[in-house]
């Protein structure tokens, strides 16, 4: 799994938001109905939040393991879930990648802690998200779960864009590059379906358990949460296959064309065989037949024999196999232009 960076040590990264209004705002103090935003988190954050919100220092652990799966836990002063959240950071080979991401939802206030930061929390603090309440823990748990699902298909969109353009340059010329660049886009379409299972498992509890009591009006958006998951999770097999399928597509090539050059190889070896036996044959301590060796005309009688001996055997070793030509293409042309009259 791919390590976010951490924190900077002895550099506090809490940050506090409220709603005023329809806008999300900064505020220097914890309170009532406020969103404390933890990313980086080092291990001044951890005490923090250990000490004035009596989170368990287990949890906090299992919120920055970067191997954590998403999962729901009933305390007596809170309600803590990790989240999976997709992530970009250019800096990795594997350039996508997800963290966890823990939300503890108390009575008065919501707790959110990541390794690193993400673009799902960025829209959030940007205002990108409609109708966000800090007030209201489980429509503000929603909507988190929502954006991470529009977050996720943005990126399975790019990684299929990337996945095009990696096969347009293989189909030009087959590079170890291209191939690297590949296998990277693969092992983050297998973080992805990970995360993504894991998230919709939460999901499901959600929609089943008492651990997050949604209101009637909320049906309809945790339904519309469940299925940009569904979606999500879709998309991310149909892109893991059809990259799977594209390697080992792009591997049968590679092994087509080294038997290709093989082949070819050998014709050669074959072809230059005959002269290089003939000649062999004549740089041996043996008397040449009556007249030979004395004839003008007998190195080049001899070097003539050779050439056409080695063009008689590259013509009984050439490929037989008929090419498809304009003769095989000229039906299927014919046939769309009639079709195309009609």
């Amino acid at each position: 799994m791919v390590r976010p960076p951490r924190g900077r040590k002895g550099f506090i990264m809490i940050r506090y938001w409220k709603k005023d209004g329809a806008a999300l705002v900064s505020v220097d103090a914890p309170g009532r109905d406020v969103w404390v935003d933890v990313r980086d988190a080092s291990r001044e954050d951890l005490d923090i939040l250990e000490k004035d919100y009596g989170v368990l220092p287990e949890h906090l652990q299992d919120m920055l393991d970067v191997d954590e799966r998403s999962r729901i836990e009933k305390e007596d002063a809170y309600t803590m879930l990790i989240l999976r959240l997709p992530i970009y950071d250019a800096r990795y080979e594997v350039i996508y990648f997800t963290v966890p991401l823990g939300v503890i939802l108390f009575k008065d206030r919501v707790v959110t802690v990541c390794a690193s930061d993400c673009e799902v929390l960025q829209e959030l603090t940007a205002g990108k998200v409609r109708d966000l309440s800090v007030a209201n823990k489980s429509a503000f748990l929603l909507r988190l779960m929502g954006r991470a699902a529009i977050v996720y298909l943005r990126y399975l969109k790019d990684l299929n864009r990337r996945t095009n353009a990696i096969e347009l340059e293989l189909q030009r010329s087959i590079k170890n590059n291209e191939l690297v660049k590949l296998l990277a886009i693969e092992k983050s379409l297998v973080f992805f379906t990970t995360s993504l299972r894991s998230d919709e498992l939460v999901l499901e509890k959600l929609q089943k358990g008492s651990a997050v009591r949604f209101k009637d009006d909320e049906a309809e958006l945790l339904e519309d949460v469940a299925t940009d998951f569904r979606q999500a999770i879709e998309m991310s097999h149909i892109h893991s296959d059809i990259l799977s399928g594209m390697m080992d597509a792009f591997a049968s090539v590679i092994s087509n064309n080294l038997n290709i050059v093989m082949k070819r190889l050998t014709i050669i070896s074959i072809v230059l065989m005959v002269p290089t036996f003939v000649v062999s044959v004549f740089g041996m301590n043996v008397p040449f037949p009556a007249g030979v060796g004395s004839s003008a005309i007998a190195f080049p009688a001899i070097m003539g024999g050779c050439a056409a001996l080695a063009l008689f055997s590259a013509f009984l070793l050439r490929d037989r196999r008929k090419k498809p030509g304009k003769a095989l293409l000229a039906p299927a042309a014919g046939a769309i232009v009639v079709h195309a009259r009609k």
